[in-house]
């Protein structure tokens, strides 16, 4: 078959069109095209007026070869890629003791469910509940300002991506194809097809929900064991006689041993007592970037005419989304940092997110049908650990220690809690406020999602002075971008600091951890995705890497 790239029709174009389009761009009759399979569709918006389909196909020909021999210089007709999936390994028959991944988030369940497909009956731990026991929760903290520290938006089946858009793109490499296996599991579990083609798929939490227990059901179908509410409280690590450390177990909550020579750590970006952990049983760890900010939100509306003009509304283009950066003047307030929108979640809501007591998070959510009035999106700054410094004495150790960017992400959530009237309300304030610097006392035409609810006031001690004179220059520059971006009655909500982990645990060229044999860091919590798919895949690379430490021993 040919690959065919970048197919051009309008937004409107009739059924025939993309065959049509195919004999032209080939040069060949009608009756020699046989079939053609849409790879992937994306939308060009660059001209509101003229809103184009952008399409890569599929095509099989009679005469395939001597058409890529014509078009060997032509970089949009190429011989279709192979995106299946081929397993590395098998289990050898008889195993000295099971893999054990610790976390169900999408790196976890990956890595549990490539390890289950090639027979290595895993065990895969979460310190959290089963999908639906943990919505339930979840929505207790929502509804009724209950938190539970081990069963929330972090921590649970499904991990943090459950409470999310759902988004399935990702700018990671992937030359294996890792991506197209994590979408073809997804569409197995119940997913919609078009995921497998639309350039920015997203499922939304309700249908995730279902998905994680049709998967957690293939994992125990295949041989492999999920056990909920067991949080890893320690690891048993021994140095062999070469001066290598080795996993040899766990230590679950309960006090029951687990034997282990090889254990997945897919422990999300916010299982903070296990990083201190890890850190305290010598585990090297680092700390790492991330961001922080709030949530905006606007009028759905608003986002959709600034992206789509009069086309606002077509069912092909659905809620509209958006990607901002800002680069800071060297010389402002701002010092040079960037800005930029994270997360967006069209026609979605703002959600708490806290996984501790006495402390307030947002984040965001959306449904699969993307129909609520708002739209928000995270509006953060990016920091590194020069910035963490004046949070090293609560971290403990003193200057440059690992853990210091969880000691700032604690005490901005615990201020948060307080600005907030501490009940897990979030503090708040308009953007033509925050712009001008006074306190808000009335919402206008935005009513904010967040629940619990939100406090009205002042967000000027919600972040350290560099990051809100950042945000304070990047949103008259968003504005330029999305007239209405900095409409006075858009909410801003705080505090958004899950952006990713604020550790690395540094692994090596086999993917184990740099100092610990037989461990492997994985996913967000460990410094290496950033978001569903990148998670994903980076399950599948580990839990290839574990397939072949086991089978070739």
């Amino acid at each position: 078959m040919l690959r065919l790239t970048n197919i051009k029709l309008p937004l409107d174009h009739a059924d025939d069109a993309i065959a049509l389009a195919i004999v032209t761009r080939l040069g060949i009759r009608a009756d020699e095209l046989l079939l053609h399979v849409v790879a992937k569709r994306s939308h060009d918006a660059r001209k509101r007026g003229a809103i184009a389909l952008i399409y890569s196909l599929d095509v099989s020909t009679t005469r395939d070869d001597a058409l890529l021999a014509r078009f060997a210089d032509d970089p949009h007709v190429n011989p279709t890629p192979d995106t299946d999936y081929h397993f590395v390994a098998s289990a050898p028959a008889s195993l000295p003791s099971r893999p054990v991944v610790i976390g169900t988030g999408p790196c976890g369940l990956f890595a549990g469910l490539l390890l289950a497909q090639m027979g290595f009956r895993p065990i895969i731990l979460d310190r959290g509940k089963a999908v639906r026991e943990r919505t339930k929760d979840t929505w207790d903290l929502w509804r009724k300002r209950n938190l539970h520290p081990e069963s929330n938006v972090q921590f649970g089946e499904g991990g943090a991506g459950t409470f999310s858009d759902g988004k399935l793109y990702s700018q990671i490499r992937d030359p294996l194809h890792h991506g197209r296996k994590v979408l073809v599991e997804f569409v197995k579990a119940g997913a919609p097809e078009e995921i497998l083609y639309v350039s920015k798929p997203h499922i939304g939490t309700f249908r995730l929900v279902t998905m994680v227990e049709n998967m957690r059901a293939t994992i125990e179908s295949l041989g492999g064991e999920i056990r909920f509410d067991q949080r890893v409280d320690d690891l048993e690590i021994e140095t062999g006689a070469d001066g290598q450390r080795h996993v040899r177990g766990l230590t679950l909550a309960s006090g029951e041993t687990l034997r282990a020579d090889h254990v997945v750590l897919a422990i999300g970006h916010s299982a903070r007592d296990t990083f201190e952990m890890l850190h305290a049983r010598g585990v090297y760890v680092e700390a790492k970037p991330f961001s922080i900010g709030f949530r905006i939100e606007h009028p759905q509306s608003v986002i959709d005419r600034a992206r789509f003009g009069a086309q606002a509304g077509h069912p092909l283009l659905g809620a509209a989304d958006y990607k901002l950066v800002h680069h800071c003047k060297g010389s402002h307030a701002g010092n040079g940092r960037t800005v930029y929108s994270f997360c967006m979640c069209p026609g979605g809501t703002v959600v708490a997110a806290a996984s501790e007591p006495g402390r307030v998070v947002t984040n965001g959510m959306s449904q699969y049908s993307r129909n609520e009035r708002n739209a928000n999106a995270a509006v953060v700054v990016g920091i590194d650990p020069a910035d963490f410094a004046p949070y090293d004495d609560m971290a403990s150790e003193g200057s440059g220690h690992p853990l210091a960017g969880i000691a700032l992400q604690r005490a901005l959530e615990s201020h948060a809690f307080v600005l907030g009237g501490g009940d897990y309300s979030a503090p708040g304030q308009l953007v033509g406020d925050f712009l001008a610097a006074n306190p808000s006392h009335a919402f206008g035409d935005v009513q904010p999602s967040y629940k619990p609810g939100v406090a009205l006031g002042s967000l000027d001690s919600a972040l350290p002075d560099y990051a809100l004179a950042a945000i304070r220059e990047a949103l008259p520059a968003f504005d330029r971008q999305i007239r209405g971006y900095a409409m006075h009655d858009a909410v801003l909500t705080g505090v958004e600091t899950r952006t990713s982990s604020p550790v690395r645990i540094k692994r090596d060229d086999s993917l184990q951890s740099l100092n610990t044999h037989g461990l492997y860091p994985a996913g967000e919590g460990a410094g290496y995705a950033g978001g569903i798919l990148s998670a994903a895949v980076d399950g599948i690379r580990i839990a290839e890497a574990v397939a072949l430490s086991i089978a070739t021993r």
